[in-house]
């Protein structure tokens, strides 16, 4: 089966682990592509490929400052994300709610 185009969802975007490396740096407000660069330890060409992906699908916008160029994050765009991934939230409580029982008991044995 041929893999989806990266450009096609934010899924796919967000499948490259440098991708979201730039995400998590974007979380903190809006950067340069060289700041980027700097902080997720790419050259700038790399990140502008990454950027151009991100921005492709909506995950990131741009917006210009004198010579600069400032990206930040369009979390609307996250929004199939974070709706996907929450319907496991509740699996993932029972599971920390059991991994909690299990040390208490654990605790209590060694007590």
């Amino acid at each position: 089966m041929a893999r989806a185009a990266t450009t096609t969802d934010a899924f796919n975007a967000i499948a490259e682990p440098r991708r979201r490396d730039i995400i998590e740096c974007l979380t903190h407000g809006e950067l340069a592509v060289g700041e980027l660069g700097t902080a997720v330890g790419q050259s700038q060409p790399q990140v502008s490929k990454h950027l151009r992906v991100l921005k492709d699908v909506g995950i990131v916008t741009a917006r210009d400052e004198g010579r600069r160029r400032l990206y930040r994050i369009n979390g609307a765009a996250l929004r199939p994300v974070h709706q996907w991934t929450s319907q496991f939230e509740h699996l993932w409580n029972q599971r920390f709610d059991r991994m909690d029982r299990v040390l208490a008991e654990l605790q209590d044995e060694e007590s």
